[in-house]
Order: structure tokens, then sequence, then C-alpha cells
């Protein structure tokens, strides 16, 4: 009997231990943020509805299309499910907005949408504004169809003044349709009004800040969004998008230490997800924080972690631009021109993106006195150029223009032709400082203003060069390069 009682107790003890492991490594209880998203939909699948529209509300399309998923699966009549799986196909910030391959499958969860039939005219709206879209997408340019869209939500969201989400997914439409170009920031502006007294009211919804984010990302607008920087991550500590997205405003003011912190918790959380985009895309911040730090040591092993990444998907575009930056970043930031002279251009990538890779062969080529041989990677230039011009699409044809000056400048200048070189790198610098960023990038790889002042230093006008490295950094503040650049301007002009 004493040996039955032994057993008994050792299994007693064994299962004891079993369940303490299991309750200490349960993972920590998911943060997204509070949404109320109210529906027509049955009341038992509400929770997971608003769950949903959270994880829209932080990017995290992958998720928040099985969540919605789900809620048509729980209640077949929930018509807005519907919509919900449609709008984790529109990614309204992100370049390309709506993957070709998506708009079929996007466009039959609409009609589905509309044949259930909405269970209120708010939902009916929605709906229908999402229907803009995708209706007729192969013979509608897609700006025409945002710009109906944004016309949509901005009568939804007059109409329902007291509705939170009518407000928040307006004011994700006017920053979609923000153009590059308009420097007065005018649709960033109208977002922001509407936002920041959201904000005070519902302190915990992750759209708010996320799109206040968005809309001051820019050097005008870089210290209104810093208290919306500071807070996002807590309020969806668990979507990788939000751990990253104040680095956005932390790199417009230069606050690298906190875009170094930023951009490792989103990278890890992005790694345990299995979201190599957005851990791809945390690393290329993480690349230019700690390179404008001075960092090369840690910049090193972001490179490492990049080449021990398996084989990477190169159709999609954030992966692409990511993972062919990095490397750029890397060389041209430390003025390694050999290192740069040898990046070998992906295959299978947008032209843009092959653009960078060329601009940086033909940097390294031009600055290693081999100015013959960056004639090859200018004229590749042009040809992307002139192939994404004849596609309509304005702002990457205009980027990569810039990136074709800019070695033909340092192709003049190896050639003794510094007239020549100056003014080119000089409309280059203009035509920069005239367009914003899209959300994808901290910034140009070097911008084209900071390129001038170095061209001048090497012309031996550091009184020329030590303004441009001056306008450099109101541009972006706290960047290496220019700071060096301005030491150095002063000292052989001997200023202060």
């Amino acid at each position: 009997m004493s040996h039955l009682w032994r057993i008994l107790l050792s299994l007693v003890l064994t299962l004891s231990c079993s369940s303490a492991q299991e309750a200490h490594s349960h993972s920590a209880p998911e943060k997204l943020g509070k949404v109320s998203f109210p529906t027509s939909c049955t009341p038992a699948v509400q929770e997971k509805f608003d769950r949903g529209v959270a994880l829209l509300h932080s990017f995290a399309y992958s998720a928040a299309e099985d969540a919605f998923q789900g809620v048509a699966e729980q209640d077949p009549k929930c018509a807005m499910a519907h919509w919900g799986m449609a709008m984790a196909y529109f990614h309204q910030l992100w370049d390309p907005p709506i993957e070709p391959a998506t708009i079929s499958i996007a466009q039959k969860e609409i009609q589905r949408a509309q044949q259930i039939g909405a269970g209120s005219e708010r939902e009916r709206q929605f709906i229908n504004a999402l229907g803009l879209i995708y209706q007729d997408a192969a013979t509608i340019p897609y700006r025409t169809r945002a710009t109906n869209y944004e016309q949509a939500m901005s009568s939804l969201a007059s109409e329902n003044k007291k509705n939170v989400e009518a407000q928040v997914f307006y004011a994700l439409a006017l920053l979609a349709n923000a153009s590059p170009a308009d420097k007065t920031h005018a649709k960033q502006k109208r977002a922001v009004d509407l936002l920041e007294p959201l904000d005070r009211a519902y302190p915990q919804h992750p759209g708010i800040p996320h799109y206040l984010i968005h809309a001051c990302d820019n050097g005008e607008l870089a210290p209104r969004g810093l208290p919306a920087a500071r807070a996002y991550s807590r309020i969806a500590p668990s979507a990788p998008h939000a751990l990253h997205m104040p680095s956005h405003i932390f790199t417009r003011l230069g606050l690298w230490q906190d875009s170094i912190t930023s951009n490792l918790a989103a990278k890890d959380a992005a790694h345990q997800q299995g979201d190599t985009g957005e851990e791809l895309h945390a690393m290329d911040y993480l690349m230019y924080a700690y390179l404008q730090s001075g960092r090369d040591k840690e910049a090193a092993q972001v490179l490492q972690q990049l080449q021990n990444m398996p084989k990477l998907n190169e159709d999609d575009f954030k992966i692409a631009y990511a993972s062919t930056a990095i490397p750029v970043r890397y060389a041209v930031e430390r003025g390694q021109w050999a290192e740069a002279a040898g990046i070998v251009p992906p295959t299978r990538a947008s032209p843009q993106v092959v653009a960078i890779a060329l601009w940086a062969r033909g940097l390294g080529l031009a600055r290693t006195g081999r100015a013959a041989e960056a004639r090859t990677e200018i004229d590749k230039l042009r040809q992307i150029e002139e192939q994404i011009r004849t596609s309509g699409n304005d702002y990457w044809s205009t980027q990569v223009g810039i990136l074709t000056r800019e070695v033909m400048a340092w192709s003049a200048q190896a050639n003794r032709k510094p007239d020549e070189a100056a003014a080119l790198m000089r409309a280059s610098a203009d035509e920069e400082d005239a367009i914003e960023k899209l959300p994808v990038t901290p910034g140009p790889i070097v911008p084209a203003r900071e390129l001038l002042g170095s061209l001048l230093l090497e012309q031996n006008h550091p009184d020329l060069a030590l303004n441009e490295f001056q306008t450099a950094l109101t541009n972006a503040p706290g960047r290496n390069g220019a700071l060096q650049g301005v030491a150095h301007a002063a000292r052989l002009s001997g200023r202060r």
C-alpha cells in the first residue's frame, strides 16, 4: 500500500509542476488598443469585429482578414465582415496600395457584402465607399478611384459626426490622397485637426495616434506628432507596426536612440509573428538610426542579419525596398565607394527599387575614378525613369530622375567638369526638397542637399558647402554626414 501511495504522490507532484509551468509559459494578453465599431451583426461577434478593426488600424492586414473571416463564419449574415475582408486588401499608405493579384478577391468580398445587405445606412455607406476603390479597377486609374473613395468617406464623416470610426477612416483617406508635391501639407493638416480632438477623447484608440504620426511625418509637422509617437507603442504593443511607427517622428527630429529602441522592439515582434516585411521595414529604419549615431558596428550587425535571412520575396515591394536599401545605406553613408560600386541590383524587384542599387553602383564608380563605367549605370537609370514615367507613376519617375542626375553630377566631377557637376547636383537638391518621401522609407539614402555640400567641399568652396549642409540639417536634423560636413566646412572656411 505504501508503494502505491508513493506512486500516487509522485504523479500529483508531476502534474502540479506541469500545471505550474503551463501557468507561467502562456503568452501575454493581446494588446491592440480599444476600438468600438457597433454593427447590426449578431452581438456574439461584436468583440471579434472590433478586434479586426483594431488590427486594420495597426496595418496588421493578414491578421485582420483572418479576424473578419471568423466573424463571417460565425454570422453568415454579417455584411460588414466582408467589408472588413475587402479593407484588409486596401493598404492605403503602402506602395502599391492594392496588389493587382488581390483585386478580384476584394471585389468578391464587396459584392458579397452588398448581396447580404447592410443593416444600417451607415454600414451601407462604408460598404459602398470601399466599393469605389475596386469598381472598374481594370479601366479606371487608381488615383481616380482613391479620390472617389475620399469623397464618399467625407460624406460619411459629415453625416456621422459622432461616429469615431467614420472620422478616423476619413482621416486615413485624406492621408492616402495627400500629394507628395504639396509642401503646405494641406490634407495632412486637415487630418490632424480631425484626429487631435479624438485623441483626447479616446486615448486608447490605436488608429488615432497611428494616423497622427503619418500626418506629421514631415519636417513642418513632426514636433506636433511627438505626443502620438510616445503613446502609440503603449496602446498597441501586440502589433509590430505600432512598435515601429513612432520612429517615423523620431527620425524626423533626429532622436536616434528613441528610433533605435522603437525598431529593435518592432523587429523582434515582427520576427516572432513571422512578418518578414515588417521585420525588414524596422531593420531599414534601424540601419538608418545606427548610422546617424555613428554606431557602425551595430549597423554591420543589421546587415549581417539581413544576409542570414532565407531567400526573400522580391516581388513584395516592402521586402524588396528594405533588403535593397539596407546594404546601400551601409556602404554609401560610410563613404565606402568601392563597396558601393560592388552593390548587386535585385533581379525581380520593381524598377524603382532596382534604381536604388544602380544609383549606389554609379556613385561608387564615379567616386573611385571610374566615370566611364558609371555611364552604364546612368543609361540604365534613364531607361528606368522613362519606364516608370510611361506607366504613369510620376512620384517614382521623379525620384529616379533625381538619382540619375546625382550620378551624372559626380561623373562630371570625376571628368573635371565642376560647373556642370554643381549645376546637376543643385537641380537634384532643389527638386528633392520640393517633394515629400513616402512612408516606406526614412528618407533618401543621402539627401541631395547633403551630397551637394560634399561636392562643393571637394571643389574647395567651403563657404558654399557650409550653407548647403546647414540647409540639409534644417530639412533632416541630426544627420551624421551633414553634421560632419558642417564641421569640416567651418574649419576650412575659418568659421566657428
